[in-house]
């Protein structure tokens, strides 16, 4: 790592940093929309308030919602074991994905 981008003199705590701020953007994200989407449903009487809270998804809702769990996780995880420089991140994660694409 660059010194211009070793923040901390530890990759260890570097990587930590990051992935505190890809979760907290994450969640930032998700929670903005969400709160926007469900204005505007209660807004023009698609949902009464609260509706969303007490939602029981069917088990096809259930299997997205887990599918998109597991993508956020997998995100999340290659920020702890990317290699590489500061520069140029998950360089090699990202031609593992290429090659698997072509193959």
């Amino acid at each position: 790592m660059t010194e211009e981008f070793d923040y901390f003199h530890d990759r260890n705590t570097g990587k930590l940093f990051d992935l505190l701020l890809q979760v907290s953007t994450e969640l930032h994200v998700t929670n903005q929309r969400l709160h926007a989407m469900e204005a505007l449903l209660v807004r023009h009487g698609v949902l009464a308030g609260g509706e969303l809270d007490a939602l029981e998804p069917t088990e096809d809702e259930q299997r997205a919602l887990d599918n998109q769990r597991e993508a956020l996780i997998a995100r999340l995880m290659r920020i702890i074991t990317e290699s590489g420089p500061a520069e140029h991140p998950l360089r090699d994660q990202w031609q593992a994905t290429l090659d698997k694409r072509a193959g």
